[in-house]
């Protein structure tokens, strides 16, 4: 007990206890708190101390209370009752606890989520760690702005219905579906659903920071039928798997010709080689090596082995030795004027090239010229 006395002296105790003033009792609870947050306690000196806590915890003035939870709103030792009973009393007090204490169980937060109201709700929310029995339950009964700072909170785990449930309850709401774009992790369905329902700026940031299945990317890239040439090979060439990328582009009978060349006009290199390893059945390695370094001969053998038209071997060419022929300077819109010159190039160097991927790439052009020019504006 020598520990728990120097702890809790008796002038503080009599303090708390019999102090004249609020300022007094509040000032003795700030020392006790402190000091019991801090001491080594044995089993009867926890007692003594959670006795202690529970005479504050019911103390009239709410400055007393107050003091009680912001320094023990991070602390172990706070006994359960107490904890519960602060989360039920004015929000000066019970909001500290609620959003960062530990002692808390999924079933006493359970309970505040359901009886608490939109700032309890809140506070839920914003804690350092959330189960997905919380989040659902937050989802279900929280608002707009509990249900968006939820999803915002990357350290609260949801299940894929409970994502679901916010984009159903909140699809015309940009702070939910934000909140939810911007989470470090998602469902594959919640991420195709979100590509659906947000403007361009969040559909970029989902495209750059999420997986899609190849087939919504396909339809994405192709969109309608007056967009049917819109570079699909942009997303190829940002894809984090450009192997799997090109096999379904295979499967599904979109792996022509004219998108590989397409493709390799715009400097996607590593799509080229990809693609014509797959359409070769060549591994990667064995293609590379033949586009790049088996001198005149190898691009055009493995062109025959991927079934690729003769009459297109002099744009591959043309192709590649504009490729290996460029580089990047390092200045703003680097990569829009490489693929300018890159275009401009391969136009110029080839006579293979059918009029309407011409007419294509000529279009192309056109935009990325328009893009740098306002973007530099």
């Amino acid at each position: 007990m020598a520990t728990t006395r120097a702890a809790l002296t008796d002038s503080d105790i009599r303090m708390l206890v019999k102090g004249a003033t609020p300022d007094e009792r509040a000032l003795a609870a700030h020392k006790l708190c402190r000091n019991i947050d801090r001491a080594t306690l044995d089993e009867e000196g926890r007692q003594v101390a959670h006795d202690i806590l529970r005479v504050m915890a019911a103390d009239a003035a709410e400055l007393v209370r107050r003091a009680l939870a912001v320094t023990l709103k991070n602390s172990p030792v706070l006994p359960p009752d107490v904890a519960n009973r602060l989360a039920r009393d004015v929000d000066s007090v019970s909001l500290p606890i609620i959003n960062f204490s530990p002692v808390f169980t999924d079933t006493d937060l359970a309970e505040i989520v359901r009886v608490g109201g939109p700032k309890r709700q809140m506070a839920v929310a914003k804690r350092s760690k959330l189960s997905t029995r919380i989040t659902t339950l937050l989802v279900d009964q929280g608002d707009e702005t509990v249900v968006a700072a939820a999803c915002a909170n990357d350290n609260a785990r949801f299940s894929e219905v409970a994502l679901q449930k916010a984009l159903d309850r909140f699809a015309k709401s940009e702070q939910v579906l934000q909140a939810v774009a911007y989470r470090s992790v998602l469902p594959l369905a919640v991420t195709e659903r979100l590509i659906d329902m947000v403007g361009d700026q969040l559909r970029d940031h989902i495209l750059s920071h999420h997986a899609l299945s190849a087939e919504l990317t396909l339809e994405l890239m192709i969109g309608a039928k007056e967009r049917a040439t819109i570079d699909l090979v942009d997303q190829a060439g940002r894809a984090a798997d450009p192997k799997a990328f090109v096999a379904h582009l295979h499967r599904v009978g979109r792996l022509s010709p004219s998108l590989i060349l397409r493709g390799l006009a715009h400097g996607h290199m590593a799509f080229f080689e990809w693609a014509v390893a797959e359409l070769a059945g060549i591994p990667h390695h064995r293609t590379w090596l033949m586009i790049h370094d088996a001198g005149p001969l190898g691009l055009k053998a493995i062109c025959e082995r991927a079934g690729l038209p003769p009459r297109l071997l002099p744009a591959f060419r043309a192709g590649v030795d504009a490729f290996h022929g460029l580089e990047f300077d390092g200045r703003a819109h680097d990569r829009e004027r490489f693929q300018e010159r890159m275009i401009q190039r391969f136009l110029t160097s080839s006579h293979a090239v059918s009029r309407e991927d011409s007419e294509y790439l000529i279009e192309r052009m056109d935009q990325s010229v328009e893009k740098r020019q306002a973007a530099s504006a």
